[in-house]
């Protein structure tokens, strides 16, 4: 107990989820990357789970370094990251891999996950630098959704539900960090003529025969968006798309209560049984109460982040600490919304449980730099403990003095 307490800082709590959602990984990748083994490994069951069990620990040391260094350091690296974010969306816009019919990686890295980090950061920077000049909405707020626009745009053509979870947070974070609602309402409007010229443009270019990375992915939206809304009980294709069917099937076969862990008959018809549909093997394995489970690890660190966010004595960790908590609480509902067919199809892992090496890397940076906010915290709060202890014990001490001397005297 006392090497835990030396060496791992900051809220427990945030450690046990931490351990709670890696459990809940380790099982479910096991089982579901049966059939994917069978398939490109001979049967060797044991070869993903060793290959994401490395992932793992290579997310939780990120998290164990990265929680030991002060938030401070992360203000200077925000400029610089962002810098080499923007270089490598471009990159992957001209020169990335297809993963599941989308460019989203470069070089096998998926560069998205560190433009989302990057983009919190510099914010959160940027709005503890300028509070003195917050209500200036030309100086202050317009630069700031500039980069936030820049960003979410080269994101789009690749990965559009992950450039609108983080242009989303971008908006509450502005929010957050004391930008009037009159200020946000201007933004909104931008956001909605921009939107509109943007879909025109795209619909024109589809009308004129252009095909390219950005009409082919927009195509893809409306698909989804059509197999999700659209009813038709003559036509099978339109009703639902396949891997949503298969995961409502997962779903409903597991029941309210359930200990089956590998007896998972969906992970033989999902097509990422592993990753984008994950929650769905872990309701048919562990019912919907290990749904739930899952479900409160979640909501339980965007609680604990709250609080941490609230002990903050500066504007810079507590917005630090809400965007990268926001990150991964919303990317995990999307995608357990998705899994039980609540939203459409989007593509997003659920994080520190899917498996992929980019995705656990980067939510173990996110939750490290957490930890670190919440370690300086606890450094100050029992700063101001010691002091106030000093302080009443010199005050206390003059008047012990007094009464130990007074009876003297007094003879």
């Amino acid at each position: 107990m006392n090497f835990f307490k030396k060496y791992f800082k900051g809220d427990p709590n945030i450690w046990a989820i931490i351990v709670g959602l890696s459990v809940f990984s380790l099982l479910a990748v096991y089982s579901s990357t049966g059939t994917l083994a069978y398939r490109w490994t001979g049967g060797n069951t044991a070869f993903y789970f060793i290959r994401h069990s490395g992932f793992l620990a290579v997310g939780l040391t990120v998290a164990f370094v990265l929680h030991m260094f002060p938030y401070k350091y992360y203000a200077r690296l925000s400029h610089w990251m962002i810098a080499l974010a923007i270089l490598l969306l471009l990159a992957t816009m001209f020169f990335g891999d297809d993963v599941n019919n989308a460019r989203r990686a470069f070089l096998g890295f998926q560069t998205s996950d560190l433009a989302k980090l990057a983009l919190i950061m510099l914010l959160a920077q940027r709005l503890a630098s300028r509070q003195g000049e917050i209500h200036d909405f030309r100086k202050t707020i317009l630069p700031m959704f500039a980069i936030i626009c820049i960003v979410c745009l080269l994101i789009l053509p690749s990965n559009f539900s992950t450039a609108a979870m983080l242009f989303c947070i971008c908006m509450i974070l502005l929010f957050v960090g004391r930008a009037s609602i009159r200020q946000l309402l201007k933004l909104c409007a931008y956001t909605l003529v921009g939107g509109t010229l943007l879909v025109g443009g795209l619909y024109g270019l589809q009308k004129a025969g252009v095909n390219n990375v950005v009409t082919q992915r927009s195509e893809t939206w409306v698909k989804r968006v059509d197999r999700f809304f659209v009813n038709n009980p003559e036509d099978n294709s339109l009703t639902e798309n396949f891997q949503a069917l298969q995961a409502k099937i997962a779903v409903g076969t597991g029941g309210f209560i359930r200990i089956a862990p590998g007896n998972s008959i969906q992970r033989n018809f999902l097509p990422h049984p592993y990753s984008d549909f994950i929650y769905a093997i872990i309701i048919e394995e562990y019912g919907i109460l290990g749904g739930i489970i899952v479900l409160f690890l979640y909501l339980n660190l965007l609680y604990r982040s709250i609080l941490i966010m609230r002990k903050c004595d500066k504007t810079f960790p507590a917005i630090l600490v809400m965007g990268l908590s926001l990150s991964v609480v919303f990317q995990a509902f999307v995608n357990m919304a998705v899994a039980v067919g609540l939203m459409p199809v989007t593509g997003q892992p659920l994080p520190l449980i899917s498996m992929g090496g980019t995705s656990i890397l980067f939510t173990g940076a996110a939750l490290g730099i957490i930890l670190s906010v919440s370690r300086e915290v606890q450094k100050e709060e029992g700063a101001k403990i010691q002091k106030t202890t000093e302080k009443k014990l010199v005050e206390v001490e003059p008047e012990a003095l007094e009464e130990s001397i007074s009876p003297i005297s007094s003879n």
